[in-house]
Order: C-alpha cells, then structure tokens, then sequence
C-alpha cells in the first residue's frame, strides 16, 4: 500500500512540474474585425495592444478565454480561470490614465495571466469615434508571462517541502499514537 501511494505521488508531482515546464502560450491573436490601436500609450510594450471594436463585452472574453485555453498536457486541456476586477484596478494593473467599464484576468495557475480591459463609453461625448467610424468599445489586453525556469524552480522546492513538511507530520502521529498507548 505504502509503495502505490508513493508511486501515485510522485506520478502527481512529475504531472506538477511537466505543467509548470509547459511552454508560455503566445500573445493571442487581436479580435475579428477589430481596428490596432496606434495611440502612444497602448503600443509601448510588446506585451499590452490595445483595439477598437464593435463586439461585446461577452464575445470579448470569449475570444480570447479561447485563445488562452490552447494550452494542453498530454491531449488534456490547461485549466483557466477568470477572475474579475473593479474597473479602478486598471490604472495599477493595464496601465495609469486607463479607462475602464470592466477589467477580467483569464489565469493558467501558478503561470501566466491575461488582463483584459474594456472601455464602453455611456455618454456622447466619450464616444470613440477613429476614421469616422463609432466604435463600440476599446478594448486593451496585457499579457503577463512567467519564466518556466522560475516556476519549475519554485515548483520543485514547493514539492520537497510537502515532502518534508508530510514526513514530520507522519512522525508527529506516530510518536503521538505510541505516547497514547
């Protein structure tokens, strides 16, 4: 029994960190139908674009939860998650002056994250208006990779210290269970 636990572990632990070496997915690809932003302040990194367009806020993250979800271990689909923000966060989070309806994150734990930024002006005069055409919304997207040599790192120095930390725990109960007798 002891054996097959151990093996069922340390298979665990081996899925773990082939997880965490799993190469960063690329920038995903811009929306369909969505014009590129040249404003200064959205091109200034390679890692944050910024797009005019007309799909909602729905189809938005739908894109690119699609996009981020490419990742796979072994045919097995990378587990994402999406966790939502106060639009105010996104002057700390996309980038300062930025305005906001909503602002997601779309996260492979313990990996990267992509912020996803929205800007649906309610009144006439924030409009976004480029070429003479409306624009439904700007949307601004910012990718933030992680180094796989820094997360197997801590990955594996996370593993050896369940170990250690489960080891004394094991002891613990034995010495307590035989003082009990």
């Amino acid at each position: 029994m002891k054996i097959l636990l151990k093996a069922i572990l340390l298979s665990l632990g081996l899925i773990f960190l082939s997880y965490l070496i799993l190469p960063s997915p690329e920038f995903p690809e811009r929306l369909d139908g969505a014009l590129v932003s040249d404003e200064p302040g959205d091109n200034e990194t390679p890692l944050r674009r910024a797009y005019f367009t007309d799909l909602t806020r729905g189809e938005v993250l739908a894109h690119y939860q699609m996009q981020f979800a490419r990742l796979s271990l072994l045919g097995i689909p990378v587990p994402t998650y999406r966790l939502n923000y106060l639009p105010e966060e996104a002057q700390a989070l996309i980038r300062d002056q930025t305005r906001s309806t909503f602002l997601e994150e779309i996260v492979h734990p313990l990996r990267e994250s992509l912020y996803i930024n929205g800007f649906e002006p309610k009144l006439d005069k924030d409009a976004i208006r480029i070429g003479g055409k409306k624009w439904r919304q700007k949307v601004t997207v910012r990718y933030v990779p992680s180094s796989p040599v820094v997360r197997f790192t801590f990955g594996a120095l996370s593993l050896l210290l369940v170990y250690f930390l489960a080891k004394d725990v094991i002891a613990a109960l034995k010495d307590f269970k035989s003082q009990s007798l």
